[in-house]
């Protein structure tokens, strides 16, 4: 990895070589939508991506970024859980999953992705990837449940032959990525 490129700036490319027009796509956790509105550019207006998130801020957020693209027609935005993603697609049907882990940023610090539900949708996640599909996870350790959440996305990727993008000029704890290819 470029030691100066950031995680999302590294899932963004790594999502862009693979995810094709007409595909669809899944955006685990909307935040704030810009990488909901990174994939339904990519997808094109034959595409269909489902953005998840748990709270109705970063609902209305992602919402409001992607009527100022004029892309909310190829998006399905889901109030709810990242763990019943995979009862919103069918198996083998997506080209790329994205995880931005932690809080959302602007909101409450105290409302973070959970280590459980989050394992959970990795589970479902990798269960819809088309072959040639990639699932991209951003953690964020170093804040309150972080840590926890990062290790175990780590020990889950390592069963599955991810690759693990850390930057090295930056102070730890910090935010890494990590790759799974189906």
């Amino acid at each position: 990895m470029n030691t100066h490129e950031r995680p999302t700036a590294r899932a963004h490319r790594e999502i862009a070589a693979v995810l094709r027009e007409g595909d669809a796509a899944v955006d685990a956790t909307a935040g704030n939508g810009h990488d909901t509105v990174f994939l339904a550019k990519l997808v094109g207006a034959a595409g269909k991506v489902i953005a998840f998130d748990v709270q109705e801020q970063a609902i209305a957020s992602t919402r409001e970024r992607l009527a100022a693209e004029e892309l909310l027609d190829r998006v399905e935005l889901v109030h709810g859980s990242h763990g019943r993603i995979a009862d919103h697609a069918a198996a083998g049907s997506v080209g790329a999953v994205m995880f931005n882990l932690g809080y959302l940023p602007g909101a409450d610090h105290a409302v973070i992705t959970r280590t459980d539900e989050t394992l959970q949708a990795l589970e479902g996640a990798l269960g819809l990837l088309r072959p040639g599909g990639i699932l991209t996870v951003v953690c964020y350790p170093g804040h309150a449940g972080g840590d926890e959440e990062s290790a175990a996305v780590v020990a889950w990727a390592e069963k599955r032959s991810a690759e693990i993008f850390r930057r090295l000029d930056t102070l730890k704890p910090a935010p890494f990525l990590v790759v799974v290819r189906a």
